[in-house]
C-alpha cells in the first residue's frame, strides 16, 4: 500500500511538471528555429531563439509571426508601429520623418554594396498604399535588405499574428545572449 502511494505521488509529480511546462510553453515563452537568410547578421539561419509571449512590442524588435503568405513563420525586424510613417531615402531610415541609425545593420555588408542602395528608397505608401501604419499593425523588414521578404513584399503585418519578440538566442553556442 505504501508503495502504491509513493508511485502516484511521482505521477502526480510528473503531471504537474508537464501542465507547467506546456502552460509556459503557449502563453509565456516557446523555442523558434530560424530557417533563411534575411536577418543576417543578427541572426543566422539555423540559430535557435526564444521567443517572449509577454513582451510589448516596440520599434527595432526582432519578432517572430505567422507568414502573411504561407504557413511557415517568419521572424523580422519591427520599424513602423501604428500611427507611424516610414521611409527609405539614400540607405537612410525615416520614421514619422526622423532618421534613424540601423546600428544591427552590418556596416560591411553594406560596404559591399557600395554602387547600390542596401535597402531601395520606398514610402510606406508605395509599399502598402497606407501613408501611416494603420492600427493593429505593424511594418517589418528584414536585417538583410536585398534578399528578405518582408512588408515591401507582402504588405502591413496583423499583430495577431505576432508570435512574440525573440529575446534570446542561444544556439551556436558561441553566440549565446539577448538579441
Amino acid at each position: 500500500m505504501e508503495k502504491r502511494k509513493e508511485i502516484f505521488s511521482w505521477i502526480k509529480v510528473f503531471g504537474f511538471a508537464i501542465v507547467i511546462a506546456l502552460i509556459a510553453r503557449n502563453f509565456i515563452f516557446s523555442p523558434y528555429t530560424v530557417h533563411g537568410e534575411s536577418m543576417m547578421p543578427t541572426i543566422q539561419n539555423d540559430n535557435r531563439v526564444i521567443v517572449s509571449k509577454l513582451s510589448d512590442i516596440d520599434r527595432f524588435d526582432t519578432i517572430v509571426f505567422d507568414a502573411p503568405d504561407s504557413d511557415d513563420r517568419y521572424i523580422k525586424r519591427v520599424i513602423g508601429l501604428p500611427g507611424d510613417t516610414v521611409e527609405m531615402k539614400n540607405d537612410t531610415l525615416y520614421v514619422n520623418g526622423k532618421a534613424y541609425s540601423e546600428d544591427y545593420l552590418n556596416s560591411v555588408a553594406k560596404q559591399e554594396s557600395i554602387s547600390q542602395h542596401w535597402t531601395e528608397d520606398f514610402t510606406l505608401e508605395e509599399k502598402t498604399g497606407k501613408k501611416v501604419v494603420p492600427k493593429g499593425y505593424v511594418f517589418v523588414l528584414g536585417d538583410n535588405r536585398p534578399i528578405s521578404k518582408d512588408s515591401r513584399i507582402f504588405g502591413l503585418l496583423s499583430m495577431k499574428s505576432i508570435q512574440g519578440q525573440a529575446v534570446f538566442r542561444f544556439w551556436p553556442f558561441n553566440e549565446i545572449g539577448p538579441l
